[in-house]
């Protein structure tokens, strides 16, 4: 079945399907349909904006269509403007609720008909399922609005970024809303309007508490120099990778640290580092993945048009955030049914809000995070009653 969600918001249910609106019924069971809804019942759906690896819906409908799909989206444009300018909240009434219902069967039916056109003229992706379950993931978060407090962070607010992160929290939604498509490597970015996660200074972190009694961070220690020897074929160390590469790689002859930055100065480098290559071979794992042209990884992610400067970091990057990605939906998974919940999530650290009812599992969460498809993957974890105070935990 052919069907568009009426709304994603939780209270407004209801599909259109075969020139029908049908109100406050749960969707389909299966079916076709252009974005990922939470109103969807298990994982029986294709979805066309992943076919479209994330293209707008303007950006693939088809010639004969624009006109018409020009002047629907003028009309929406113009239903958006006058709930702004009456203060009327989407966020708060239902979309179909609020638009001329003559407007809506429009609407609903060029979806229906790009949705179509997409499903029918592009290839099924390699990694569709990996992006339908990520999508579910990123719907739960975005859904769970942040526990935002200043107070721990009163004393910052003075200085101009202080003030300019203040605006910042009066003009944004408290909610953690992501964009997976938003750079070619998978590597998240923040939709308009999102709380700014992944980009607020670490000193204004403190605001951030969570809704429970704890939160939680699982974070893979050097997850890019891992995955690299992984794609080598080289076994993964149990420990601290920085103090592994000072005994393996550097004999001992620097520090922790001094051996920490050598090796990321070199990793994305053209720089040559005999010490290095010996354990991290870098033209095996570029020759495995990269054509000449393109790049595929383990997760079916296709980039195409890579020149060899930029091969390497995209096979790695890419390769990381899929990984972490995979293992924070394994997590997600867990905590289904719980009164913890993901958070939210930082580059290659997930943050769990923990309650107290639940800290038997822990070494379960982590226990799970660490078992990628590689192999065992050293976890660092750490909790706090805020974001700016985490404490690691030894376990």
């Amino acid at each position: 079945m052919l069907f568009q969600p009426l709304d994603l918001k939780a209270d407004c249910v209801g599909y259109y399907a075969d020139n029908t609106i049908v109100p406050q019924s749960p969707l389909p069971l299966e079916g076709d349909t252009w974005d990922y809804s939470p109103h969807l019942l298990g994982k029986n759906y294709e979805i066309a904006r992943i076919y479209s690896h994330g293209a707008t819906i303007t950006d693939v409908c088809p010639e004969e269509m624009k006109t018409e799909w020009g002047k629907i989206k003028k009309t929406l444009k113009s239903c958006l403007k006058a709930f702004r300018t009456s203060r009327l909240s989407l966020n708060e009434n239902c979309f179909y609720d609020v638009v001329p219902e003559y407007f809506l069967y429009q609407y609903l039916e060029s979806k229906n008909q790009i949705t179509q056109h997409v499903l029918d003229t592009y290839p099924r992706p390699q990694n569709y399922d990996f992006m339908y379950n990520l999508l579910q993931m990123l719907a739960d978060i975005r859904s769970r609005p942040l526990n935002i407090d200043v107070d721990p962070i009163k004393h910052l607010l003075s200085s101009v970024r202080g003030k300019n992160f203040h605006r910042t929290l009066q003009t944004v939604r408290p909610h953690c809303d992501y964009n997976p498509w938003g750079t070619i490597t998978g590597r998240l970015s923040a939709n308009p309007n999102s709380f700014p996660i992944l980009t607020m200074s670490k000193e204004h972190r403190g605001c951030i508490k969570p809704k429970n009694d704890w939160l939680l961070e699982l974070d893979f220690n050097a997850a890019e120099l891992r995955v690299l020897l992984a794609l080598a074929g080289v076994e993964q160390p149990k420990n601290d990778i920085h103090d592994w590469n000072v005994k393996n790689v550097f004999d001992k002859r620097l520090t922790r640290e001094e051996a920490k930055v050598k090796t990321f100065a070199w990793l994305y480098s053209s720089k040559k580092n005999k010490d290095l290559e010996r354990l991290y071979d870098k033209d095996l794992v570029r020759n495995k993945y990269w054509d000449g042209f393109k790049i595929e990884t383990d997760y079916g992610r296709i980039i195409e048009n890579v020149d060899e400067h930029h091969a390497l970091n995209y096979i790695v990057q890419s390769t990381t955030i899929d990984m972490v990605h995979e293992q924070a939906y394994k997590v997600y998974e867990l905590l289904k049914g719980r009164k913890s919940h993901i958070s939210f999530l930082i580059h290659d650290a997930v943050y769990i809000d923990l309650a107290e009812e639940d800290r038997y599992e822990i070494l379960n969460l982590l226990d799970t995070f660490k078992k990628t498809r590689y192999d065992m993957f050293k976890v660092n974890v750490s909790a706090g009653k805020n974001l700016g105070e985490m404490k690691e935990l030894k376990l």
